[in-house]
Parts: structure tokens; C-alpha cells; sequence
């Protein structure tokens, strides 16, 4: 029978919130974002055949734009810089499929 450590518990809280904010500055460059935009890093369990243990679900609301959200298939601490770029592509694609043609 394990044991519940409260300062097990913590250590790991204190971990995973410094990988959140590592990312999300990370991301923040990334993806081009401006001050007044928000962005919103949570690491998930996935239970999907084939996908990872826990994946990172990215939420990037840009001002004026519906709120996107993108998935990296590995855990906050396993990002990597490739996986940074992908989401800047995909979230770029998102933008024009969802953009409003203007008129003349």
C-alpha cells in the first residue's frame, strides 16, 4: 500500500506549474502573441489508443478571435521546440480557414 505524501504532492504541484509557465512563455513567442492575448496550458491523461500517457492541451485566445485549442500528444515536461513550431503552423492554418473574406 502506497503512502500520501503532502509534501510529495507539492513538490510535484510546484514542478508542474513551473513546466506550465516555462511552456507557456515559450509558446507565447511561438505563436506570436500580443500582451492583451491569453493563453492557457493544461496537461491531460488521454485515453485515445495510441496517444500518450498525458498529452498538453493548448488553449489560445487571441483578442477579437474565437478561442482555439491544439493538442501536443506528450506530457508539459516532454515538449520540444519542433512541437512548438507545429503549433504555430497549425494554429496560423486556423486562423485563415476561420478568417472573414473582406468586401469591397
Amino acid at each position: 500500500m502506497a503512502f500520501f505524501s503532502l509534501k510529495d504532492a507539492r513538490a510535484r504541484s510546484a514542478a508542474r506549474s513551473a513546466d506550465a509557465a516555462r511552456l507557456k512563455g515559450e509558446l507565447r513567442l511561438g505563436l506570436g502573441l500580443g500582451e492583451n492575448d491569453v493563453l492557457a496550458v493544461n496537461e491531460i491523461a488521454c485515453g485515445e489508443p495510441g496517444c500518450a500517457d498525458r498529452e498538453t492541451i493548448v488553449l489560445v485566445m487571441r483578442v477579437g478571435e474565437p478561442t482555439r485549442a491544439l493538442r501536443i500528444a506528450r506530457s508539459m515536461d516532454a515538449v520540444e521546440g519542433e512541437d512548438i513550431v507545429r503549433l504555430g503552423a497549425e494554429e496560423d492554418a486556423m486562423r485563415r480557414d476561420s478568417a472573414v473574406p473582406l468586401t469591397a
